[in-house]
C-alpha cells in the first residue's frame, strides 16, 4: 500500500478511536485492534504528528499515581474525518472502476 495513503488511513483511524471520548494510549491501540495492528512507537509519532497538525490536545492527568497522556479530538479534527468521508467514497468509486474488468471475467 502507498505510504501515504497508509499514513492519512491510520491518522483517521487513531482520530476516530478518541472523536466519541477522550483516551490514551494503550487504550487506542485496545480499541484498533480489531480492525488494524498498531505498534505504540507507531502510535505516539502518529499523536505528535495530529497534535502538531491541531487535529488533537493532549491533556496529563493522574491515573493510580501515575501521569497518563489523554487525547481529545479538536474541530479541526472533526472536520478532517468528515473531509476523509468525502475523500473516501471518490477512493470506493476508484476502486470499482479498476476492479470492474476483474468482476467481469468471472
Amino acid at each position: 500500500m502507498d505510504i501515504q495513503l497508509k499514513r492519512g488511513l491510520l491518522d483517521v483511524c487513531v482520530l476516530t478511536a478518541i472523536k466519541k471520548e477522550d483516551s490514551y494510549g494503550y487504550k487506542i491501540i485496545k480499541d484498533l485492534k480489531p480492525y488494524i495492528t498498531l505498534s505504540e512507537s507507531t502510535l505516539y509519532t502518529i499523536l505528535k504528528r495530529l497534535e502538531t497538525g491541531g487535529l488533537l490536545t493532549v491533556k496529563t492527568a493522574e491515573h493510580n499515581g501515575r501521569l497518563r497522556k489523554y487525547y481529545h479530538i479538536t474541530k479541526a479534527g472533526v472536520q478532517r474525518l468528515e473531509e476523509f468521508k468525502a475523500e473516501w467514497q471518490e477512493m470506493v468509486s476508484i476502486y470499482r472502476f479498476v476492479t470492474k474488468e476483474d468482476n467481469e471475467d468471472e
